[in-house]
């Protein structure tokens, strides 16, 4: 079968054209736990018989809390070929949002994956006296493993055939709610169909030949939930990470082509490799940063000549082969997502035969709206890519991005009012980031519209521009531009303290703890340097004028960081209020 109408229908192409041995994996203390297609498909059809027999159906929904492992898909395609909608939930949420998101979905049931996470789901519970059965992955005391609903499932005669056939494009497939910096979480509605239209227009992302993929961003969110039905319907293999701290270690055991990321994660290891340059000597370290210039000044293929083509294949054979082995030696493809790229790293990941595919979507478009491609005239270096075919952008007279298309959603769970505001009466969804097309169709995202701000001399500056060139800096881990009706834009900066400790000590600075090392007089200044070098390129209104170093990296448990790691602006603000009023009295 070629077309696929109802989510699940991915695994009935899986099953006849892709059929492996190894079809999923996770690691489990140290050792990779194998599903092969036969085994994948028999646990979806048990937990779905068993979850019709605990009295599940059509329409209702069952909230899912785990890590990234095959127990998350299988229980995910057992419900959807029910008909019954996944809620998922994110590991950092509050017990008061646990609880909020459980009730205001209605979700029957909730599958938890470990010990841990029991422990906060029964927290949210207790507070709320919720009632509702709780079944773990992991063996948990005094828990309902999720492995007894598949025996029970196994020993059932149903079946199952007109359960899904009465499952069709338009019925919900997830709802997943929003982490808004303010208010209550909003429940997005997605239907099979708009999560499957975003598929298939993504299906040119990856390459025919790719067998192999690495899966570490969190399936709670909808990036990676997509991705992973796209290389599912392609019939890739897909290797879950055990945890981010031993992601280098499951690269180079997998060896995968292509994998997702965020940002911060290629400017570490970016930052790792060329710590590793500044420790070589003599003609190894000349070599090393001849590459990494050559690297930083590659353009976008066709513009290439052919000087430059041989300067870089020494480099690629000399340097850049080395890149490709640290991450496993397969990576071809990398797709970037849920933050602004630096334009810096796209250009040298590329120049070293990494292809970087920066993307840009929202959890309400399924998510992708735009995405540069791995071919090579069809990317576009400080842009988010081509608009997808199926999808239609248009720019407010505001500069506000507009889209509408198969993959938008239809709106807000029980929520007319916020359904309202995001979507308008031609259907075009509001997406409250600021950008432009370029004349050859690629799209450029400039600002969120919530966060431009306005000085006080009346100039509007776009923070996250200022901010992704000062992400530049070796120096600089975590930076925010503030400045509202303000006389001029400063910043706060959370170091990169393992490059500023390392930095101190060849100068001779001595230091006894970060509060300390951010206050020597010599940093600061080291600090105004980096800040009056990153300015150039911004017009007088926008430049910063002061900054403030702060001892402590924003957090996700910290409350500072959304799930895919933006900054929640208004959280932060709030808690650094004092400093930021001190920087603008002392001016």
């Amino acid at each position: 079968m070629n077309k696929l109408i109802r989510l699940f229908d991915i695994i009935e192409r899986y099953k006849s054209q892709y059929a492996q041995s190894t079809m999923l994996a996770g690691k489990r203390d140290g050792k990779w736990v194998k599903y092969g297609t036969d085994d994948f498909v028999k646990s979806v059809d048990n937990l779905s018989k068993a979850l019709i027999d605990k009295g599940l159906q059509k329409g209702d929904k069952v909230a899912l809390m785990s890590g990234n492992r095959p127990e998350w898909n299988i229980t995910d395609f057992a419900c959807n070929q029910l008909g019954v909608a996944i809620v998922p939930l994110y590991p950092t949420l509050s017990a008061q949002d646990l609880s909020y998101i459980i009730n205001d979905a209605g979700a029957k049931l909730v599958f938890v994956s470990n010990a841990d996470l029991t422990k906060k789901i029964d927290q949210a519970m207790d507070e709320h006296q919720l009632d509702i059965e709780v079944y773990t992955f992991d063996d948990v005391a005094g828990k309902t493993c999720y492995q007894e609903l598949l025996d029970k499932g196994e020993t059932l005669e149903i079946d199952l055939a007109p359960i899904r056939a009465g499952v069709d494009s338009e019925d919900l497939l997830t709802l997943i709610y929003t982490s808004g910096t303010t208010g209550k979480p909003k429940g997005v509605f997605l239907t099979h169909g708009n999560i499957l239209s975003n598929v298939e227009a993504c299906g040119h992302l990856v390459p025919d030949h790719a067998e192999t993929a690495l899966s570490f961003l969190p399936l709670c969110h909808i990036f990676e939930r997509m991705v992973v039905y796209l290389y599912l319907s392609k019939g890739i293999q897909i290797y879950y990470a055990e945890n981010l701290d031993n992601i280098v270690v499951d690269i180079n055991d997998v060896k995968p082509q292509i994998f997702t990321t965020v940002p911060r994660v290629l400017e570490k290891v970016y930052d790792k490799i060329v710590d590793k340059g500044k420790a070589l000597t003599g003609i190894k370290k000349k070599l090393f940063f001849w590459a990494l210039d050559l690297g930083h000044s590659y353009q976008e293929p066709p513009k290439n000549g052919a000087i430059y083509n041989l300067k870089l294949g020494i480099a690629r054979k000399l340097i850049f082969s080395k890149w490709k082995e640290a991450l496993g030696g397969n990576i071809e493809l990398i797709i970037s997502g849920g933050a602004a790229l630096q334009e810096r790293l796209g250009r040298v990941f590329w120049a070293a035969g990494i292809k970087v595919l920066e993307g840009y979507g929202l959890t309400e478009t399924s998510p992708v709206i735009a995405v540069n491609s791995h071919v090579e005239t069809d990317v576009k270096f400080g842009t988010v890519g081509r608009v997808l075919k199926n999808l239609e952008v248009k720019i407010a007279t505001d500069g506000e991005i507009l889209v509408k298309g198969p993959s938008i959603t239809s709106g807000y769970f029980k929520n007319e009012e916020a359904t309202k505001e995001a979507i308008d009466e031609q259907g075009f969804f509001h997406t409250g980031d600021i950008g432009e097309l370029t004349k050859d169709g690629f799209l450029k995202i400039t600002d969120r519209k919530k966060e431009m701000f306005k000085t006080a001399g009346g100039k509007y500056v776009a923070p996250q521009a200022l901010e992704n060139k000062f992400m530049e800096s070796t120096l600089i881990a975590q930076v925010m531009v503030v400045g509202e009706n303000q006389r001029f834009p400063a910043a706060l900066i959370v170091p990169a303290f393992e490059e500023l400790e390392k930095w101190a000590k060849h100068k001779g600075i001595a230091f006894n703890s970060k509060d300390e090392l951010i206050e020597n007089a010599d940093v600061v200044d080291k600090y105004q340097k980096e800040i009056e070098r990153l300015n150039n390129d911004f017009g007088q209104w926008e430049k910063v004028k002061k900054f403030k170093l702060l001892p402590k990296e924003w957090t996700i448990d910290g409350g500072e960081l959304t799930p895919k790691l933006s900054l929640k602006r208004k959280v932060i603000l709030k808690n650094t209020e004092s400093i930021i009023n001190k920087i603008y009295e002392e001016h």
